[in-house]
């Protein structure tokens, strides 16, 4: 694959033919003696990484071509060349968040609509159908709104795409405090198939649709949605409403209305119910036990259904 598309979605695209781990393939670029040459926009893309990790240094691993792993420079700054606010990174997950989120709702409406009686399928064809048909046995067992022909695409946050509840992609951003430049890395679940998910709770582009997916068109949708919204974000200085970031982020992420637990660091638990972002980009819980707000940088959240 050339990866067409995706090349002129963004100032510099490089695909690498395995990787330890994309992020630490950028920094180090980055960093080095052609740091010039990597500019803002600037991407890297496997489809066999090695040494993945997410948060919380979790090692993430995947059956090479199944699975693209994303990472994405940005070098921050304000119109005149102003220094990025310290209290606005907290926007850049969400942000790399709400474009996959995007692009992947995009590349799944296709198929979202139940096919026409036809005649009899060929093999590949009766494959597709069986993939169809597990990919709606997961909705139901989900327990999701059966919105959208079944399949509910929403951010969770502060870093996963979710589709009906099963994770198809999770964002790892990190800062280069030397530079004020991010690394934003994504994984993308392309091909996986039930054998080959890391967890019971994940999912594929092929198990939510039954076919393989276009990677370069998801990817390439994915890279100019970043950059389009971040961009924007940058040019209104890093205000996310005068942007339209937090509108847009809000009406995507699944987390706000719902009943949470968050993991918070000190070993410590938060139960309530999530109400909203604030300036920031944080979380604002309601807890449950004495309705006190609570704002919430960073922490493992899961989705309670009581």
């Amino acid at each position: 694959m050339d990866w067409e598309r995706s090349r002129a979605a963004v100032p510099r695209f490089e695909f690498l033919a395995e990787a330890g781990s994309t992020n630490d393939e950028l920094r180090e670029a980055a960093s080095g003696a052609d740091a010039a040459e990597w500019g803002h926009g600037a991407v890297l893309v496997t489809d066999n990484q090695t040494r993945g990790r997410g948060r919380l240094g979790r090692v993430w691993l995947a059956p090479t071509g199944k699975t693209l792993a994303i990472s994405m420079l940005l070098r921050p700054e304000l119109p005149g060349g102003a220094s990025f606010p310290a209290d606005a990174y907290g926007w850049i997950p969400l942000i790399a968040g709400a474009a996959m989120t995007e692009a992947v709702r995009r590349a799944v409406e296709p198929y979202l609509q139940p096919p026409e009686p036809s005649s009899p399928e060929p093999d590949a064809g009766r494959e597709a159908s069986t993939r169809r048909r597990k990919r709606n046995e997961r909705v139901e067992e989900s327990g999701q709104p059966d919105g959208s022909g079944g399949v509910d695409i929403e951010l969770k946050w502060p870093n996963d795409v979710l589709v009906s509840g099963y994770k198809i992609c999770g964002i790892l951003s990190e800062l280069l405090p030397d530079s004020g430049a991010v690394i934003v890395g994504a994984g993308l679940n392309l091909t996986l198939d039930e054998h080959d998910l890391p967890t019971l709770t994940s999912t594929s582009l092929l198990l939510v649709t039954g076919e393989r997916p276009d990677a370069d068109a998801v990817l390439a949708d994915y890279l100019a949605t970043f950059l389009e919204l971040f961009d924007a974000f940058a040019s209104s200085g890093a205000d996310a409403a005068a942007s339209g970031v937090a509108d847009r982020v809000t009406a995507l992420c699944g987390t706000i209305g719902s009943e949470v637990r968050v993991e918070l660091p000190g070993d410590r638990e938060l139960l309530g119910r999530a109400e909203r972002l604030d300036a920031d980009g944080r979380l604002v819980v309601i807890e449950r036990e004495n309705g006190e707000p609570w704002s919430v940088a960073a922490g493992d959240v899961t989705h309670l259904r009581y």
